[in-house]
């Protein structure tokens, strides 16, 4: 319904424009040809009423709740232009700013072009298995735990989870990647995303506004009406600039006792420029950023960004990869394959993190491990023994081999060094002795060092590292890394703590973290970057800035874009102050007339828009690290 009237008003519009202009044309020629000959006034009258109508209404509406805006100054000129018999003057002035006023609204639609894209990719319909059939419903009827059937080239109508298929799915509307990621059962699908190649049936979780796509929607469009403090201070400004112009004309024109002085004045102050050049680019960077997979909500959001000196990051599934991998082998008497073979066999029914990183392991280096498994003994988060082949295996850490009579002295000056890195040692044993030993960690994410690059090559002085872990396995991560400080054995209170001294000394600080423990520390940190946030409500709804995609490299783009927003917004001030400086010294020596100051003002108005526009074109610049 409302597209209809957005549809019907959009119609309007133009139609209006194009009568308009056919009619000042027309009053032009005459005006050359016959000069203010009746039939030159009475076409111009024409023009006038079809030019300044909608401003006369939004003037009135304005005043009924005590609002002096651009619309009255306009007005106010355009009557007094009329009531001095400059007919042509009083044309042209209103025609410009009708004109002004539709390349405004159209530029700026322009610069919502990423929210659009994103709103034409929501899905319109799903397949789903009922009652035996596999049918085609709207997105909002189906049912939570109903099947959900999608194939190559169809777009993903919910959030869930696949239980049958596998797929290439293009998750770029949600993480703003563009390169696909393969799914298989048990892993999350969102709604808004296609799939590219395969098939795949959903178990239905989210449907409708819960889904991750209809949530980041939202956000954006209440990110894009959130004001910054230097919209808000413009705007106020505005609220007392307004009148204050109003009165100062009134003055000139007593003073000078020269009507046109006035209304020329009255016309080149209008602080549209100044008005929308903090609102334009605002609604620009968070298109921008939308499109990248880069939440930033709003316009205060976005300034603080411009301002960033520090940033603080959680380790684990942040700077981390989050889940322990194989980092190490070493053996006594076996070959590598031959003890991955029979630690793999074990702990493939072990559900423990450390297990299934073994097991990982040896599936990547395409290693078979069927043998055939008895006699299991589970010893929770120690280790566990089994039998494989009449042979009696331990596996885990060295006080629970130790306990079953084995000697690790063997190992005592690795498992030290290996400690010492940050990485956890399981033993691998029989009855006579020990066998092998395999190192697990939580490996630093490949894309972190050069993320920590590019940030200090965008101005951040300072980059911290907040951890619950160990002292040897924060600091082994932050010396990976390039971190500049570290502090671990951290509880959620004591990164609040620490986040609060951090800004003592750089002002502005941000937590980026993955939104889930780190949740009061996103909170009292000046702004919170929440990583792979798509999966998680509590970022979602308590970062400042929300980076869907589970890798870092978008860090460094948020980072920029908030830089160069900031950058835009200044330019689009100060330009459109100085133009305001310039038409207000031609009107003193006799430069610039009514219509001209009309003309430049409209034309400034545009530039500042087409000044925010380009954010919409903005990437990572290309830094050398």
């Amino acid at each position: 319904m409302h597209e209809k009237v957005r549809s019907m008003l959009r119609i309007n519009n133009n139609m209006r424009i194009i009568t308009a202009s056919i009619a000042v044309v027309i009053s032009f020629i005459l005006y050359k040809i016959l000069a203010y000959h009746a039939v030159t006034i009475v076409m111009m009258i024409i023009t006038i009423l079809l030019s300044a109508l909608p401003a006369v209404r939004k003037a009135v509406g304005a005043l009924r709740y005590r609002i002096i805006g651009i619309d009255l100054l306009v007005t106010v000129a355009v009557i007094g232009a009329v009531v001095i018999g400059e007919y042509w003057e009083a044309a042209a002035v209103s025609y410009l700013f009708l004109l002004g006023g539709f390349l405004e609204i159209r530029t700026l639609e322009k610069t919502r072009a990423s929210i659009k894209t994103l709103l034409n990719l929501a899905p319109i319909s799903a397949r789903v298995q009922r009652d035996g059939q596999s049918i085609i419903v709207s997105p909002e009827e189906v049912r939570i735990e109903e099947l959900v059937i999608v194939k190559q080239g169809e777009r993903i109508a919910v959030d869930g989870t696949v239980i049958d298929g596998s797929a290439s799915v293009d998750e770029a509307t949600i993480t703003g990647e563009s390169l696909p990621v393969e799914k298989s059962f048990g892993m999350s699908v969102y709604s808004g995303t296609v799939v590219s190649s395969g098939y795949i049936v959903i178990k239905t979780e989210r449907i409708g506004k819960d889904t991750t796509f209809s949530r980041i929607l939202n956000l954006v469009e209440e990110a894009q009406d959130s004001k910054a403090k230097t919209q808000k201070f413009m705007e106020k400004f505005a609220s007392f600039y307004t009148p204050i112009i109003l009165a100062l004309a009134v003055i000139v024109g007593l003073i000078s006792q020269d009507i046109r002085l006035a209304l020329t004045f009255l016309v080149i102050s209008c602080p549209g420029a100044l008005v929308i050049s903090v609102p334009v680019s605002i609604v620009a960077g968070i298109g921008n950023g939308a499109h990248h997979g880069v939440l930033i909500k709003g316009g205060e959001v976005m300034e603080k960004i411009g301002t960033l000196k520090a940033i603080a990051f959680d380790k684990t599934g942040t700077l981390t990869e989050g889940t322990p991998s194989v980092v190490g082998i070493k053996t006594f008497g076996y070959e590598e394959h031959d003890l991955l073979v029979i630690a793999a066999a074990g702990e493939s029914l072990s559900e423990h993190p450390l297990a299934q990183a073994i097991v990982e392991e040896a599936s990547k280096r395409n290693i078979v491990f069927d043998k055939k498994v008895s006699d299991m003994d589970f010893a929770m988060g120690k280790g566990i023994a089994f039998t494989i082949d009449d042979e009696r295996y331990w596996i885990g850490n060295q006080a629970f081999v130790s306990h079953q009579q084995i000697d690790t002295d063997v190992l005592k000056a690795y498992i030290n060094e290996e400690e010492s890195k940050g990485r956890t040692v399981v033993i691998v044993a029989v009855k006579n002795g020990v066998i092998g030993a395999i190192s697990l960690a939580d490996t630093i994410r490949d894309t972190t060092k050069n993320t920590i690059s590019l940030l200090k090559a965008a101005g951040i002085r300072h980059i911290a590292m907040l951890t619950g872990d160990n002292k040897q396995a924060a600091e082994t991560i932050a010396a990976l890394a390039g971190i500049d400080e570290v502090r671990y054995s951290m509880l959620p209170d004591d990164k609040v703590k620490a986040i609060r001294q951090i800004r003592e000394t750089y002002k502005t600080v941000a937590m980026v973290g993955d939104g889930v423990n780190d949740a009061p520390s996103l909170a009292s940190a000046d702004l919170g970057f929440a990583i792979g946030a798509a999966r998680s409500d509590v970022a979602m709804e308590t970062a400042d800035v929300v980076l869907l995609g589970d890798s870092l490299t978008a860090l460094p783009f948020a980072i920029h874009l908030g830089k160069a927003t900031v950058r835009n917004m200044k330019q689009n001030i100060i330009f459109a102050l100085l133009v305001v400086t310039l038409l207000l010294a031609g009107v003193l020596f006799h430069v610039v007339d009514l219509s001209i100051g009309m003309l430049v003002h409209e034309l400034s108005v545009l530039l500042v828009v087409f000044n925010a526009m380009r954010l919409l074109r903005f990437k990572t610049p290309k830094i050398k690290v």
